[in-house]
């Protein structure tokens, strides 16, 4: 199968198209003015006239109101929308979109209890947590923990880069991978050889790795 790539933090026109060029399958424009990789409404609907076909565009918004996400979504095609904070299932169905709820990896979450909360969401992020920020931390967390069985696909976040992915894919048996800082040369500003590198350790992984490692959650 396949390892999905989102990368994910994206605020330029050019590191949109490199990232596409290197094969990933979304994009992360983030919504939330608390972080440092946030980007304008102008921004994104700029970026967003040069995304094709069959390249997802995922709104990231943490804990907004709803008129928040229905003004980003009257300027912004976004074709999934994903929620970091303690967004509720209700809230997370209204936008009639397809949806990626994250979870914050605490140590005492219980991810059964976090993901029957929402039933409809089309995948779980599973990030590292951090409480002083939300995402896009850089670091990473016990990837064995995201070995399980979840109700939708696992996409696997935190501290990736093109050195420990191959790694991360082994332990977790994601069915994707989400990175930002891994890619950057600071923050919303990412590096061209950082994106190639990661897309191609994804699909090196994907060719001569994940045949040979039994079990995980892989759907």
């Amino acid at each position: 199968m396949r390892t999905r790539v989102k990368i994910c933090g994206l605020t330029r026109e050019n590191d949109a198209a490199v990232a596409i060029a290197s094969g990933a399958d979304a994009l992360g424009l983030i919504f939330f003015p608390q972080s440092r990789r946030a980007v304008a409404l102008e921004q994104a609907a700029s970026l967003a006239d040069s995304v094709p076909a069959l390249v997802d565009l995922v709104g990231v918004f943490v804990d907004p109101s709803e008129a928040e996400v229905s003004n980003v979504l009257d300027r912004v095609p976004l074709t999934v929308l994903q929620f970091h904070g303690e967004e509720t299932r209700e809230h997370c169905e209204r936008f009639g979109l397809p949806y990626i709820k994250a979870v914050r990896m605490r140590d005492e979450v219980d991810l059964d209890i976090a993901c029957d909360q929402h039933p409809s969401a089309s995948a779980f992020l599973l990030d590292t947590y951090d409480p002083e920020t939300v995402g896009g931390t850089g670091a990473a967390f016990d990837w064995d923990r995201a070995r399980v069985s979840l109700p939708a696909p696992v996409i696997l976040a935190g501290g990736l880069d093109a050195g420990n992915v191959g790694d991360a894919l082994a332990q977790s048996g994601a069915w994707a991978v989400d990175v930002s800082t891994g890619v950057e040369l600071e923050p919303g500003i990412k590096s061209p050889e950082k994106m190639v590198e990661f897309c191609q350790a994804v699909r090196a992984w994907d060719l001569h790795g994940a045949g040979s490692t039994a079990g995980g959650a892989r759907t």
